[in-house]
């Protein structure tokens, strides 16, 4: 009798642990087949704010006002002709959601504190206007 109820308890636990890890397998499928993965420790932080480029100096100022130099480089350069078509003027910000590997400045190079490195673009929409907060000479 003994013997039967281990036996019985083995095959549940057995059981179970099978359907449990088919599930999580076909949840990680899923994420890897978006490119991205459950957890992702590579190292870059995720970036929402407001983002311009204009006269070869790249900035994101983030919603809670910290802000970043974007090395100007390809990725930054295709965020620039993703932001275009949301821009009145060359100097119009754009909202963007990205992903990025943050370093702090070199101490010979003047200034934000520090850059950001855009390794993925996730968003781009047009920031919302605050036609009270600008001023225009002409």
């Amino acid at each position: 009798m003994k013997k039967s109820v281990f036996i019985f308890v083995l095959l549940l636990s057995i059981l179970g642990c099978k359907n449990d890890s088919k599930t999580e397998d076909k949840t990680i499928e899923s994420q890897i087949e978006e490119g991205k993965t459950l957890k992702q420790s590579d190292g870059l932080t995720l970036l929402q704010g407001e983002f311009v480029y204009f006269a070869d100096a790249a900035v994101l100022q983030t919603v809670n006002n910290t802000m970043y130099a974007v090395i100007v480089d390809d990725k930054m350069h295709e965020l620039d002709a993703m932001a275009k078509p949301y821009k009145k003027e060359a100097t119009d910000y754009v909202t963007v959601e990205l992903r990025g590997k943050v370093t702090p400045k070199p101490i010979d190079e003047e200034g934000w504190p520090y850059r950001v490195e855009i390794k993925e673009i996730l968003k781009v929409s047009q920031s919302k206007s605050n036609a009270n907060n600008v001023i225009k000479l002409e």
